[in-house]
């Protein structure tokens, strides 16, 4: 059976997460990503059986082109989110249920991933496995579960995750002889592993990943942001030196700020951890945080230099070049289905979704509009012949051709699924050989585009820009949210009062630990980082007013 440890420290959580009333309409299949540039051009089925039809809207007269931009529709659309503006907390939940991203699993704290979700989550795997690959790191797989006595090992390390552990205490229907970890990290057991793989310093560097889930008890959840179990891939490597640990943390907390940034158009801010904050067993924690639509800060990935400490504990040790033995220097490092979170609440507005081009497993949805039969041919012959020249330039695109909605409703619905680029084409489009194009990060009109040439060289091209356009659009609106919401302080009052307007607090710090939880207690803010690009100084510390080598970065977090 599991014997589940409550997760002790409430001020570190969100605010609870309640299964919403929501009405979820039936999911339609967007197609999936996959990895290299593609497309899939598939149109949806007139006849599917493979979920009931949603319920048919009040028709509504669409004029040549479609409604306006960046929705239309009116009350054909579906039910509408609840304002950011109003709740963020409600609003990111409508977002997540409307969009069809996730739903609630059985077992209290836990989700299940939705097709869609589930392909922006492969959109991440893509990008970062060939990344890591071309790095030369290789992926492998490591047993679930793990000996209770791996994780005792190192005295911090069961510490630190002592409250979130959950224990298998019987199998077969047997007492177990002893209890097994449901895997919460996998320090333990890979080292336990490259103690018998590593002999010599020509076993090194090794470096390995795998994509899994991990488990850790949570009292309070968010889908996406925390969850009992959640999906990641967690980097491990083994060097020779410290040099070359330190090295290769660095590099890895690189990679990702670099992922964030232009894949995800998630500007963060990369820095490392305080000795609190930094991860049980490591030597030094570097992190990228990311500011929300709510001005919270999310810890998107982290990279750790653990040192010795695990190799100690595990005998992980190589013979050097003197035939002395010698304990590996060790990195690890990971990012998870939060990261699809950190997306949501950067991006999304009102209308719900607004996905970054090169994360978003569909780029482009085209959208026939026929208001005759004698259309339905000619419209649908020109919606097949852009989506062939889309797919053959690398994009990706989808069809809705679904003959039980209207225009209107279908703009709603691609638009909260946040697919960046709409295309449209009626029966005066075919006639006039273009088509009309609206882009998702602009509202009504402003986003629209008439007299496209349907020519495929034109086309694509037209679509490669707007492409590019919004990417880059959607990266400078967030870098300057960020930036607007940053606040320099000189004195712990400062401090306090930017924390209560709900910004960041950026200053000066050289005091304890003991001040550092002060701080925390009384305003619920964390220090977040110290920031790798510091401001110019001298700086003095805001908590004690003496001189301070570095700034840290407090704010109230997911």
């Amino acid at each position: 059976m599991l014997d589940l440890f409550a997760r002790g420290s409430p001020t570190q959580l969100s605010g609870a997460a309640q299964r919403p009333h929501v009405a979820l309409l039936p999911c339609r299949g967007p197609t999936p990503f996959r990895p290299h540039r593609f497309t899939v051009a598939a149109r949806v089925s007139t006849a599917a059986t493979d979920a009931p039809p949603a319920p048919a809207p009040k028709q509504q007269k669409q004029k040549q082109g479609g409604g306006g931009g960046g929705g239309g529709g009116g009350k054909a659309a579906e039910a509408a989110v609840t304002p950011r503006s109003e709740d963020f907390s409600k609003w990111y939940l409508d977002v997540v249920a409307r969009a069809e991203l996730a739903d609630y699993g059985p077992v209290r704290g836990t989700m299940v991933i939705r097709p869609y979700g589930y392909a922006i989550w492969e959109a991440v795997q893509s990008h970062l496995d060939c990344r890591f690959k071309e790095l030369g790191v290789q992926n492998a797989y490591f047993p679930q579960l793990i000996p209770y006595s791996f994780i005792a090992k190192e005295a911090e390390h069961v510490e630190g995750f002592a409250p979130e552990l959950a224990l298998v205490t019987k199998g077969g229907g047997k007492d177990l002889e002893e209890p097994l970890v449901v895997r919460p990290t996998s320090e333990t057991i890979i080292n336990h592993m490259f103690a018998q793989w590593i002999q010599s310093y020509r076993d090194l560097p090794m470096r390995l990943n795998q994509w899994c889930n991990v488990h850790r008890w949570e009292m309070r959840t968010r889908p996406f942001v925390r969850t009992l179990e959640f999906l990641w891939q967690e980097g491990h490597t083994a060097h020779a030196t410290a040099e070359e640990a330190e090295e290769e943390a660095r590099r890895m907390i690189d990679v990702y700020a670099d992922f964030a940034t232009t894949v995800a158009a998630m500007p963060v801010v990369p820095g490392r951890k305080s000795r609190i904050e930094s991860f049980a067993g490591a030597n030094v924690t570097y992190t990228i945080e990311a500011m929300m639509g709510d001005r919270r800060a999310l810890q998107a990935g982290t990279s750790h230099n653990l040192g010795t400490n695990f190799a100690r504990a595990f005998g992980t040790q190589y013979l050097d070049a003197s035939s002395q033995r010698q304990p590996v220097h060790q990195s690890s490092w990971g990012v998870s289905t939060r990261l699809i979170g950190g997306v949501i609440m950067t991006h999304g507005d009102d209308k719900g979704l607004r996905l970054p081009p090169r994360l978003a497993p569909i780029q482009v949805v085209i959208i026939p509009i026929v208001k005759k039969e004698e259309d339905r041919g000619p419209v649908g012959q020109a919606a097949d012949a852009l989506a062939a020249a889309a797919k053959a330039a690398g994009i990706r695109v989808k069809i809705d051709a679904d003959e039980r909605q209207t225009p209107g409703w279908k703009y709603n619905h691609w638009e909260m699924r946040g697919v960046p680029l709409r295309v449209e084409v009626g029966p005066k489009d075919v006639a006039s050989g273009t088509c009309v194009t609206a882009r998702r990060d602009m509202p009504g009109k402003e986003g629209k585009q008439f007299g496209v040439p349907m020519s495929p060289p034109a086309f694509t091209a037209h679509l490669h820009s707007l492409l590019d356009d919004i990417q880059t659009a959607l990266t400078a609106q967030a870098a300057a949210f960020r930036d607007d919401n940053i606040v320099d302080v000189r004195s712990y009052e400062e401090l306090k009062e930017a924390i209560a307007a709900g910004k960041w607090a950026r200053g000066g710090w050289a005091a304890s630990d003991d001040d550092e939880r002060r701080v925390k207690e009384e305003t619920q803010a964390t220090l977040r980082c110290f920031p790798f690009q510091q401001p110019p100084g001298p700086h003095s510390c805001i908590m004690t007013g003496q001189p301070a080598a570095e700034v840290a970065i407090f704010a109230k977090s997911y």
